[in-house]
């Protein structure tokens, strides 16, 4: 982070010892390798290493450049930053001779400091440029996509990622406003949509549905969510679990569905003579589903809307290896 340039935010981890209690680093698991695909500000990292053995090891993942600088301030042998997104997870596992892990950590969703960063353009409760890119190194900014994307576009990123019902409108109403000057600023982008949605949830900007869209669609967060999530199956130890927090219902239901489809017990051909001992197993247990505690919720009010849901591999179906 450029604490020089950009001020520290307070950041609170949510879920932190719930979440690193469920990966069960206990015994000799203390001494596994563990992953946590979403570094931010640290907060599970440390708590983690705190609980590692001496032959233990963790790689964590993230894409924003102030988190990677943060991450620098670990001197901890047993820990590895990659900057790059935790859908590369499989590659960058591979690269360092890493077959299976035994925990992996998923904390969805955007930081504090990011969303207080007026810079990074994720809030518009205070102006700043339109950026919203998780990693700012690379990529497209939302004001880049917004002045080159179609109408038809837009609505869609609107009403698919922010469960918007006035999607059309405000596609409409940023097409028409582009032309009479470029939308660069949050407070420029909050306005027009503001003067798009007549009917307002109660205690909801106008915005909030459409700049989390564009944030998840600049991000390609859903995207990458399914893909870590397969990935990190894969390379999960029997008895390894994988702990995943999720911030809105769109992330939420693809990681219960993955989860769920793992946990189903495949149904065998009934025309085939199967013995008992070899039916088809269930690869994962469902484990827990966790939510923050009232405490936790008034004292960090982001926190209201997660869930934490756990699973723990089992053994590999017959012929196949984890």
């Amino acid at each position: 982070m450029s604490e020089s340039v950009v001020p520290e935010f307070q950041h609170r981890t949510v879920l932190l010892d719930e979440a690193v209690s469920a990966l069960a680093i206990t015994g000799a698991r203390a001494d596994g390798i563990y992953v946590d695909g979403t570094f931010g500000r640290g907060g599970h990292s440390r708590k983690i290493l705190q609980s590692l053995g001496p032959r233990g090891r963790l790689i964590a993942f993230d894409k924003d450049p102030q988190a990677i600088a943060t991450a620098a301030e670990i001197a901890d042998p047993r820990f590895e930053i990659v900057h790059d997104s935790f859908a590369t997870m499989a590659q960058a596992l591979q690269e360092r001779g890493i077959q299976q892990v035994d925990g992996v950590l998923l904390d969805l969703g955007i930081s504090s400091p990011q969303v207080d960063d007026a810079s990074r353009g994720f809030s518009f409760r205070a102006d700043g440029p339109l950026d919203m890119r998780m990693d700012t190194t690379r990529g497209m900014s939302a004001a880049a996509w917004l002045a080159v994307a179609d109408e038809q576009t837009i609505g869609k990123v609107v009403r698919d990622y922010g469960e918007e019902r006035f999607a059309v409108q405000i596609a409409k109403a940023i097409v028409a406003g582009r032309t009479v000057q470029p939308i660069t600023g949050t407070r420029q982008l909050a306005q027009i949509v503001a003067n798009a949605v007549k009917t307002r949830e109660k205690g909801k900007d106008p915005a909030t549905r459409t700049f989390q869209a564009i944030r998840i669609f600049i991000n390609q967060e859903l995207e990458e969510l399914e893909i870590v999530l397969d990935q990190a199956f894969r390379q999960m130890a029997q008895q390894g679990r994988l702990v995943v927090i999720s911030f809105h219902s769109l992330e939420d239901r693809i990681v219960k569905q993955f989860m769920a489809s793992k946990a189903r017990l495949p149904q065998p051909d009934r025309r085939l003579p199967i013995r008992a001992v070899d039916l088809p197993q269930p690869e994962l247990k469902l484990v827990a589903r966790v939510k923050p505690s009232d405490t936790e919720v008034a004292d960090n009010p982001r926190a209201r809307s997660a869930i934490m849901r756990v699973g723990e591999r089992l053994a590999a179906p017959v012929g196949v290896q984890p």
